[in-house]
């Protein structure tokens, strides 16, 4: 029985979120520059976007480039950005009958991939399947200061009383606010560990790990991760008794 046919179509989850690494070691092992594999992993992405689609996925947010990885070598994150451009001009999601959002500091980014990312949300903002998002220059950590200087503002202003605040006031505030928390993290490569990635979202999601590159993650590995998901009892701070007895 392939994974596919594993998967319980009542249970698909809502959200997905993936850390797509491994590009670099994928073209290291070919003897071919870091870029190369940043081009090899772009197959994946639609790939993957593709399953997610037809399984029901509602939201799939993928870990294009983090805030850190400015501090690369310039001729990767130059190669890196014209890929991004590239890639999203050519394939505005339309396909999948998907909805482009971005997570991320628009600022920080190149005029021509800013533009780029304002014109695909746009064009994509009517389709009403599955909503793609890509983080690009994002961290958890800058996300919430972000968030917290917002709320800070509110109280100056003196719209918002301090003894109000609570989780949900944080939440609202945060870019990714406009979509639910992630039941699924995947990261491919065998790192394991979240990278400073949708730290206050993944509070309770089901983390997956796997050895495999992100260019050679195919839609058989997506399906494996979703099966190990539905093994797994989410209790979100309950006992056993209690999660069987709702």
């Amino acid at each position: 029985m392939s994974n596919l046919e594993r998967i319980d179509m009542k249970r698909i989850p809502n959200h997905i979120a993936v850390i797509m690494d491994g590009n670099g070691r994928w073209a290291k092992q070919r003897g071919q520059s870091r870029s190369m594999g940043h081009q090899a992993g772009v197959k994946s992405v639609f790939d993957i976007t593709e399953a997610a689609a037809e399984l029901g996925v509602k939201y799939i947010t993928l870990y294009v480039f983090s805030k850190e990885n400015w501090k690369r070598p310039n001729d990767e994150v130059t190669a890196l950005m014209a890929l991004i451009i590239q890639e999203m001009k050519e394939n505005v999601y339309m396909k999948n009958n998907a909805r482009m959002r971005f997570i991320g500091d628009l600022d920080s980014l190149p005029d021509k991939l800013k533009n780029v990312i304002i014109e695909c949300m746009d064009h994509t903002k009517n389709n009403t399947g599955l909503t793609q998002v890509l983080a690009i220059s994002y961290s958890s950590r800058w996300e919430i200061a972000h968030a917290v200087r917002g709320i800070a503002n509110r109280v100056k202003e003196g719209t918002l009383n301090p003894e109000d605040i609570g989780e949900d006031t944080i939440s609202e505030e945060l870019m990714a606010s406009f979509m639910p928390d992630p039941d699924l993290l995947i990261r491919t490569g065998g790192e394991q560990r979240i990278s400073n990635y949708l730290l206050w979202q993944c509070a309770y999601s089901e983390f997956y790990f796997c050895d495999t590159y992100w260019p050679d993650f195919g839609k058989e590995e997506f399906y494996k991760a979703i099966v190990e998901y539905q093994n797994r009892e989410r209790r979100f701070g309950k006992t056993s008794e209690q999660v069987t007895t709702i």
